[in-house]
């Protein structure tokens, strides 16, 4: 039986997200091993050694753009490509876990993708993939979304790319092939649509029908919309932003290195509530 490599791959793209980086690869490291790779722009390679301080953490070139949430955008596209593993759990950098994942893994043994859904996972409802106002998008989502060219359906789903394990296989490269060609015609409709990956996702989705599992919302848990949540069972992946991390997860990134960073990053390093980029 040949061993299949793992390990994990986040993106960083500006400064917004650094503080959120640094116990991302601190929680990593609290219940696993395997490599970590880091899809980074726009930051200065003076603080690369803050990164690669945590084991076995690899730093990669992103594509880079001016917009840094565009630049994080183009990376997602990037996963397949970029990553060097047989079985990746891709995690965005504002994630934090809370017990080891070995599970997530396993699976990639019998599915070409682990997913979460997104708290409204109904395409037909994704008021935020468009601009305008929300109130007067419902009715017309799927109308839109059909028009620019996404093909999409009424029982499409909408998944949370917050999260997304998959595996190095023919069918997966095709999906992340048509991935990149349904989110170019999300950049051509920026009058329409928001810079938003979700909507070329559902559509790879719709068009390569990978073999996919569907992960409960304790492995991605946005802690901002808690309320839209009956959660039954621990959460393993909690997904927010450092300043509003409750104080259980900090705990778990706790050490003597995070606590004179984060005393380094009030003065240096803005967060993710102030990063301008993210309304574009």
């Amino acid at each position: 039986m040949v061993n299949k490599t793992r390990g994990f791959i986040t993106i960083l793209t500006g400064l917004y997200s650094f503080q959120d980086c640094i116990h991302f690869l601190a929680a990593i490291r609290k219940f696993h091993q395997e490599p970590i790779i880091i899809l980074i722009d726009r930051v200065p390679q003076i603080l690369y050694p803050l990164l690669t301080a945590f084991k076995n953490v690899i730093l990669k070139p992103a594509p880079s753009n001016e917009n840094p949430v565009l630049a994080s955008r183009l990376a997602k596209i990037s996963l397949y490509s970029l990553s060097e593993f047989d079985q990746t759990i891709f995690l965005d950098s504002d994630i934090c876990l809370l017990t080891n994942i070995n599970d997530v893994f396993e699976n990639l043994d019998k599915f070409d993708f682990l997913l979460t859904e997104d708290v409204q996972p109904a395409i037909t409802k994704a008021t935020n993939l468009l601009r305008g106002n929300q109130q007067e998008n419902l009715p017309k989502v799927l109308q839109i979304l059909q028009s620019v060219g996404l093909p999409l359906q009424e029982n499409s789903v909408q998944y949370n790319s917050g999260l997304i394990a998959f595996r190095k296989n023919e069918i997966v490269q095709n999906f992340f092939t048509e991935f990149q060609k349904y989110f170019e015609i999300i950049q051509n409709h920026q009058d329409q649509l928001l810079l938003r990956d979700q909507g070329a996702f559902a559509a790879a989705i719709e068009t390569v029908r990978p073999k996919i599992k569907v992960l409960p919302p304790t492995y991605n848990y946005l802690s901002k919309w808690k309320d839209c949540y009956q959660i039954e069972k621990d959460i393993k992946v909690l997904h927010c932003t450092y300043a509003y991390r409750p104080q259980y997860a900090k705990n778990i990134t706790s050490s003597v290195y995070t606590k004179v960073f984060d005393k380094f990053a009030q003065f240096v390093i803005p967060n993710q509530v102030t990063n301008p980029w993210r309304g574009k």
